[in-house]
């Protein structure tokens, strides 16, 4: 299998690591946000997940963009603000994650039979400057990933957590 391939297998396989790291969290657990090292309070296991659906959502306009566009920009948004404005703490966790699941499945039906040359198509973020539709690929491989790490640090600290609440 090619390195390209080999990429969008493990793009295609975002959204199922996502569910296997949040099966049976519930209640709340959900919306326990850690302490990180840094003293400053962490994302829950909900609102990881409704950032993954919005910013699959997000991505398939970019992908689309570079595909479709000659060296479109692509506008940063702020995550924090979405988290806070768009209620993530309110929405279902299961309908974010079946957007997820839905949008990543779309996304990856548009890219798996692009010719290899379409993924050097340029475009310039506004933050990040100039990159290829590759890079964006790339970065939404390695976005659920990251965040499964998240997840799986909440829920241990959760855990830890409701340990020393029931020690008392």
């Amino acid at each position: 299998m090619s390195e390209l391939a080999d990429l969008l297998e493990r793009f295609r396989r975002g959204a199922e690591i996502v569910a296997t790291a949040t099966t049976g969290a519930a209640g709340s657990e959900l919306d326990f946000q850690p302490t990180a090292d840094n003293g400053r309070t962490g994302w829950g296991v909900r609102t990881i997940v409704c950032h993954l659906a919005d910013a699959e959502v997000a991505m398939a306009m970019r992908l689309r963009q570079v595909i479709a566009e000659d060296n479109p920009t692509l506008q940063a948004w702020d995550q924090d603000l979405w988290a806070e404005r768009l209620g993530y703490s309110k929405r279902k966790m299961s309908d974010a994650m079946d957007t997820f699941r839905r949008i990543r499945a779309d996304n990856y039906e548009l890219l798996k039979d692009l010719p290899p040359d379409t993924f050097a198509r340029p475009a310039t973020h506004t933050e990040r400057g100039k990159l290829t539709l590759l890079d964006l690929v790339q970065g939404l491989t390695q976005h659920p990933e990251g965040h499964v790490r998240q997840i799986q640090a909440a829920r241990a600290a959760y855990k830890v957590h409701r340990a020393a609440s029931q020690a008392k």
